[in-house]
């Protein structure tokens, strides 16, 4: 297959989660959830050239980051070439700005990226539907990643409704350096949740406040039941959130596993001047003020 362009650059958009629900484990081992997904204007930038290297080579702005087959990037250059027959050398250059491992779904929207730019470098003209089904062989928040937007996911994150955008606002993201597994933060779940009452999102009000377009309905039902669980491994999450809560966020969680918290705020100085705050604090690599994307 011959390509129709040679280069392509795209953007790769971070997520958060306005609510995550995990309504119990599946015979294959898989999650079951339910979760409201929210894109924001935060991306990576990811650049792709047909190359006289054979193969897939990968370079990135983070030197911390694999650029081989431990890179969900890499992962998907490589599954869509051998899919549809290409053969062509590729260069692909990642520019990183979501944080890692952050709950943010920066890997799996590096690969969203890929799968979309490589279609169109080559016309393969795969349907969205298409390349959601490439993505989930790779990880389960790459078909909401291709997608963007507002959207509930459930299954173990591949079926999608599209939903009413949610009402402008701005969102401030704050990092902690310490983190902890998927893995051991969803096992670490499964073995709380037997013994302990864990609150859950009331996720039909959430979507009745999407279709009204009700932003402080929105906000105050924020929930995820994985925090309980990974703040107790990363307590810095707790004093993240009260700061934000006294420097005037109308809402605070944080973003699927972790360690992530995001803040939402309808006046902007407020969060002009939380961003402010926390630029001055331990958490400034991990501070970024932005948008929603819808």
């Amino acid at each position: 297959m011959k390509p129709i362009l040679q280069s392509y650059t795209s953007y790769a958009y971070a997520k958060i989660n306005l609510s995550l629900d995990i309504l119990g484990t599946r015979p294959d081992g898989y999650h079951e959830v339910r979760m409201l997904m929210q894109s924001l204007q935060l991306h990576d930038t990811v650049t792709l050239k047909i190359s006289d290297t054979p193969g897939i080579t990968m370079t990135c702005s983070d030197a911390t980051l694999p650029v081989d087959e431990h890179n969900l990037a890499y992962r998907a250059a490589a599954l869509f070439c051998s899919t549809y027959g290409i053969t062509d050398g590729i260069a692909l250059h990642l520019e990183k700005k979501i944080p890692v491992a952050a709950g943010l779904a920066g890997g799996s929207s590096d690969a969203a990226a890929v799968l979309q730019g490589l279609n169109k470098m080559y016309g393969t003209l795969a349907t969205a539907e298409d390349l959601a089904a490439l993505g989930v062989t790779l990880g389960a928040d790459i078909p909401y990643c291709l997608m963007l937007g507002t959207a509930l996911s459930e299954g173990i994150g591949e079926r999608l409704t599209p939903l009413p955008a949610a009402p402008h606002c701005y969102c401030l993201l704050v990092k902690p350096a310490a983190g902890a597994s998927t893995k051991q933060i969803y096992t670490e779940y499964d073995a709380l949740v037997k013994t302990t009452d864990i609150k859950h999102p009331n996720t039909d009000l959430m979507l009745l406040a999407l279709s009204e377009g009700n932003y402080h309905a929105l906000v105050s039902g924020l929930c995820n039941v994985l925090e309980p669980v990974t703040t107790r491994l990363v307590p810095e999450i707790a004093s993240i959130k009260e700061a934000l809560q006294f420097l005037g966020a109308d809402g605070v969680l944080m973003s699927g596993s972790g360690p992530t918290v995001f803040a939402l705020f309808s006046d902007p100085e407020n969060a002009k001047r939380a961003e402010a705050y926390f630029l001055q604090t331990k958490y400034a690599p991990g501070t970024f003020l932005t948008e929603l994307k819808n």
